[in-house]
């Protein structure tokens, strides 16, 4: 009954890993069948060059878990939070990427300082306040910042990103990680200029 699910779950998670978006078994992803009122999460503790499909879990988006056999990812919670607060979004991807985890370490923004932020995510990517791993909490005080831009980063932990579809929601992430490794290396070559708030308008009107 969820076969597609996991396939698409999987073969996205492994290209996530591929990209350096995470290292080890860390970080996890999700998709979520809104007409069925379920989502397919990663496990936890499995190295992702060795998931399967059937490695996946399906979870009610109480948390409860409806099929698989190994533990859900340890983030189930936060999961299972955005999709109750935010019905249009389909997937959830946390990742570990280093620039962009730097950032939320130290409890800074990613401002504005590429063109392609704008159609991407609006503007700048804020930092969440800090929540306990695992908790519901950590999902509900994301949400307003995903609700700006789709992405955000979560205080001394990681990268949070959304979308109507997994495809997106990795494109996403990879963008938050590209810009938080220029802003830094920009940052070191003697400060990264962000863009103003007049001409982010004025690009979001280009961009439509």
């Amino acid at each position: 009954m969820y076969s597609e699910l996991k396939s698409t779950l999987r073969r996205a998670a492994q290209k996530a890993y591929a990209q350096g978006m995470f290292a080890g078994t860390s970080g996890n992803l999700s998709c979520c069948d809104r007409n069925l009122g379920v989502m397919a999460i990663t496990p936890s503790s499995l190295s992702y060059e060795d998931m399967c499909d059937g490695d996946i879990v399906i979870m009610d988006l109480e948390g409860n878990k409806l099929e698989g056999e190994r533990r859900p990812s340890s983030e189930y919670n936060m999961h299972a939070e955005v999709y109750r607060l935010c019905q249009d979004v389909c997937a959830v991807v946390h990742t570990h990427s280093p620039y962009a985890t730097a950032l939320a370490a130290a409890n800074k923004d990613l401002p504005v300082i590429l063109i392609e932020m704008v159609p991407y995510f609006g503007g700048g990517i804020g930092c969440a306040p800090f929540a306990l791993p695992g908790s519901r909490e950590l999902g509900s005080t994301a949400v307003p910042y995903l609700r700006e831009s789709n992405a955000c980063l979560l205080s001394n932990h990681g990268v949070l990103t959304v979308g109507d579809s997994l495809q997106r929601a990795c494109e996403r992430a990879v963008y938050v990680e590209d810009a938080a490794k220029i802003y830094c290396i920009a940052q070191q070559a003697g400060g990264a200029k962000t863009i103003d708030e007049y001409n982010v308008e004025q690009m979001k009107r280009i961009f439509g």
